[in-house]
């Protein structure tokens, strides 16, 4: 008798577990928050100095859109988070690159004017 309860309950907890994960929602606020991450490395200048991560962030963002068709949430939700990394850091790579870029030009500048100073 008690192995016979134990089995409802063991049934009845898996019936519940996977309606859980059936009724799992769309990702929707995931998948914009990560293409608002993968528009802000654009406007960032990742296409020209963090191309490979922005391509990344681009391609799980179009697998977890995939997902969303196929009603896999929960790898929709994984692959838009991962998304949003690899945006965040195709944007910090790009703002890393303008700063050096930016640096390396004031270097050339002081250099420049050292050099007329040193004429004078």
């Amino acid at each position: 008798m008690k192995s016979l309860h134990r089995k409802t309950w063991l049934y009845a907890g898996a019936l519940l577990l996977a309606a859980g994960c059936a009724s799992t929602p769309a990702p929707t606020e995931q998948l914009a928050v990560s293409q608002a991450a993968v528009n802000d490395a654009v406007a960032a200048g990742a296409p020209e100095y963090a191309a490979l991560e922005l391509t990344l962030a681009r391609d799980k963002m179009t697998a977890a859109s995939n997902a969303v068709a196929n009603k896999d949430y929960e790898l929709a939700r994984r692959l838009a988070a991962e998304a949003e990394v690899d945006a965040r850091l195709a944007r910090g790579k790009a703002n890393a690159a303008r700063a050096q870029k930016a640096a390396n030009a004031v270097q050339e500048d002081i250099r420049v004017l050292r050099e007329e100073l040193n004429r004078s």
